[in-house]
């Protein structure tokens, strides 16, 4: 039942879920859902259009190949430091107060980020964006475990749910490709403004408040720790890829890693923990959680290297470099939506395998790109690749969600949420890096440029690609080429990497969950047509 302003009110943890006993009707239940995607496509959005938006970016700011990997990062480093504390608060304080507070916060970083004069201002904006964002996904998945509490229309919700990630992606470089040509870089940014405005519109009165009854007193502590512990490992591994190993990335590393340790040591003692440390004994939710964060990890990933191949080294404009990627996450929407049928009929274990696989394969192909040539590889790799990450996302997020009774759904959606968010920035990070890496070895001597000019060029491929079209003539032509080589060249390396790293992860995930469905005696059914061991907490 709900009260007037619109809480859901539940009977007692016994013998229901607290949080949501009969969930919403039909049709209010889809048209929450619909206003739900709204925060989901916007931040998905947001991430394809800003890179799509580098090439331009590069050369107004002219960031170094730091800042530039930080202005893209720093976003999904923040969210994803913060999804567990704000998902927890959201349990507690209220769900959807706390994701009309992150609207609000969000549209406002983003005429912030819009405006931005200098490298330094973007990168605090996008962290801003980030600190707001973080109240929005765990908010919008949690409401949704509690909207729908039928195991099968949750599944559909999920994977409308995930559909609009893909989907965003999708629309986000066509909406910033015409942006691009039509107007300065900052105007992707104001995107956000509308969905934002819709939202706090008519999301007060169509989505119902809920909350943990009995959530217990809220930690700090645990707060501060599960922060301190994610942000200096990102770095340290970050500024490893980047820079070599060296004392302040090392330090840094062992810093996270050391806060972690008390993070989880301080979970086992209190009564109420903030994370539920002991759901990562489940062997299908651990292997759920780290297959979303690699199956997004090599998603972006692939995403931020086409953008820059597409624009910077066929040289085609950003609305056409779009367009050659939307079959790709269109398949990605597609691998969603499918997997609702499939998983009736197979197994977790072989649909994932099967999914992270294709991934590989799509990933692997985007070695064969050279300079000169490449449309067609890139299209079909990228296809190759949406559709894999789109049926592993459903199946992954499915799971998560079904490990928790309703009225823990905030914090199950915060790790789900990290671990995607935290896949994308290290995929960014990590991939980018290596490219990075070797695009700066590769571009050592070129014919008419001098070492200072070459040492600029070496930042970033926008930069080279700026400066050889200033430079003109025989100097520009060479450094244009030079660059465009040894970009193709760490993108090949990249690929290859990313293909090793999906195809292990499909060969670990499908016998783990396997094993783990064969040890618990239940059937090798999709998850949760038998139920997984937490799913009796909640009643439908």
């Amino acid at each position: 039942m709900y009260r007037p302003d619109g809480t859901v009110v539940g009977m007692s943890s016994s013998s229901a879920s607290p949080a949501s006993p009969a969930g919403l009707p039909g049709g209010r239940a889809w048209a929450a859902l619909a206003v739900l995607t709204l925060p989901v496509l916007l931040v998905s959005i947001d991430n394809t259009v800003l890179g799509f938006a580098v090439p331009t970016l590069s050369e107004d700011l002219r960031p170094s190949a730091s800042q530039l990997l930080w202005i893209v990062d720093v976003y999904s480093f923040v969210l994803a430091g913060l999804l567990v504390t704000m998902g927890v608060l959201g349990d507690r304080l209220g769900r959807r107060r706390l994701l009309l507070i992150g609207s609000a916060g969000f549209g406002l970083a983003s005429l912030a980020a819009a405006y931005a004069q200098s490298a330094e201002v973007l990168i605090a904006a996008r962290a801003a964006m980030g600190f707001a964002g973080a109240t929005l996904m765990p908010a919008t998945l949690s409401l949704i475990r509690n909207i729908f509490v039928d195991r099968r229309r949750r599944r559909v919700a999920i994977a409308v749910w995930s559909a609009a990630f893909s989907g965003g992606a999708a629309l986000g470089p066509i909406l910033g490709g015409w942006l691009l040509e039509h107007f300065w870089w900052g105007s992707v940014f104001l995107l956000n403004l509308p969905t934002m405005a819709v939202l706090l519109a008519i999301g007060p009165w169509l989505i119902p408040e809920s909350r943990d009854p009995a959530p217990g007193r809220f930690d700090p502590l645990s707060a501060l720790y599960s922060l301190l512990a994610l942000l200096p490992a990102v770095y340290g591994l970050k500024k490893s890829v980047e820079s070599g190993i060296s004392p302040i990335a090392t330090f840094a590393f062992v810093l996270g890693i050391g806060f972690a340790i008390v993070f989880v040591r301080r979970q086992r003692r209190l009564d109420t923990p903030m994370l539920d440390v002991s759901l990562f004994t489940d062997r299908t939710f651990s292997i759920a959680v780290l297959t979303n964060l690699l199956s997004v990890f090599v998603l972006v990933g692939c995403l931020f290297l086409l953008t820059q191949y597409l624009q910077l080294v066929l040289g085609l404009r950003p609305m056409h470099a779009g367009l050659l990627l939307l079959p790709g996450l269109t398949a990605a929407v597609v691998g969603s939506l499918l997997a609702t049928r499939l998983v009736r009929r197979f197994a977790m274990a072989s649909l994932l395998g099967v999914a992270l696989a294709v991934s590989g394969l799509g990933t692997l192909l985007l070695a064969g790109v050279s300079v000169d040539t490449g449309l067609v590889v890139a299209t079909v790799a990228f296809g190759l690749i949406g559709l894999g990450v789109g049926v592993a996302e459903l199946l992954t997020n499915d799971a998560i969600l079904a490990s928790v009774p309703a009225r823990r759904a905030g914090a199950a959606s915060a790790v789900s949420e990290t671990a995607y968010e935290l896949g994308a920035a290290l995929g960014i990070a990590v991939l980018g890096s290596v490219l990075a890496a070797v695009y700066r070895n590769g571009l050592t001597e070129v014919p008419g440029v001098d070492a200072e000019q070459l040492s600029s060029a070496a930042e970033t491929l926008g930069t080279a690609m700026g400066l050889a079209a200033e430079l003109a003539g025989p100097a520009g032509v060479a450094l244009a080429q030079a660059a465009a080589g040894a970009f193709v060249d760490g993108m090949r390396l990249t690929s290859v990497i990313g293909a090793v790293i999906m195809v292990t992860a499909a060969v670990v995930s499908w016998r783990l969950i396997r094993r783990a469905a064969l040890d618990s005696g239940r059937p090798e059914s999709g998850p949760g047509e038998s139920g997984s061991r937490l799913d009796t907490n909640t009643t439908q």
